[in-house]
């Protein structure tokens, strides 16, 4: 019988000891903080008008806001799910953009020379990749979603809570299975190898 693996068990019995930490942070700690985050999101439609920020600022997402958008603008074009495509506009010098409606045709043009513009705060698009952002510290860009469309286009979608993902109680419990699964095969690994060999002894 081989003798007990002491400092691969100790290896392993902190790796799945911090496996379960973090298991339980995301249940205890970032679950309830996301919960007060999206019940204030919630709120946030209600509260009086502000400022398009010209900062990043996920504190004011769905927000009442107002901005003039200066020309010359540029006209960009975004997926919009089953909206079809959403056209967005990049204001003159802040560079403030403004998502004017939504398409089902790819090829839909509009012209709009800016002025002031009403609507709710948003994230913009985000081209990283979601791997990236992840692990990105650089906010999201902000955008203001217009509450009137542009002509040709149709009306934005209303603020949606539901679009703010919630999932730290799926990670917390990710962490929980981690940690069950590498403790198992680990012990299934350690008594393989201390179970005597048929014939060793003989």
């Amino acid at each position: 019988m081989k003798r007990f693996p002491v400092v691969p068990t100790i290896i392993v019995a902190l790796a799945v000891c911090g496996m379960i930490a973090l298991g339980i942070w995301q249940i205890a700690v970032r679950l309830p903080e996301k919960e007060a985050y999206l019940a204030q999101l919630a709120r946030n439609p209600a509260k009086p008008i502000v400022a398009f920020p010209l900062h990043p600022d996920d504190q004011l997402l769905f927000r009442r806001t107002a901005t003039t958008c200066h020309p010359p603008v540029s006209i960009a074009r975004a997926g919009a799910g089953n909206a079809g495509f959403r056209l967005i506009a990049t204001c003159a010098g802040t560079d403030v953009k403004v998502q004017l409606g939504t398409t089902r045709d790819p090829n839909a043009r509009v012209a709009w020379d800016g002025g002031i513009v009403t609507g709710f705060v948003s994230h913009a698009p985000d081209a990283r990749p979601l791997i990236a952002g992840l692990f990105s510290h650089v906010p999201q860009v902000m955008l203001l979603v217009a509450d009137r469309p542009a002509a040709g286009l149709n009306a934005n979608a209303r603020p949606d809570i539901g679009s703010v993902p919630n999932n730290h109680l799926a990670y917390g419990v990710q962490w929980f299975l981690f940690a069950g699964v590498a403790a198992i095969i680990y012990a299934v690994a350690v008594i393989r190898r201390r179970a005597p060999v048929a014939g060793a002894e003989q």
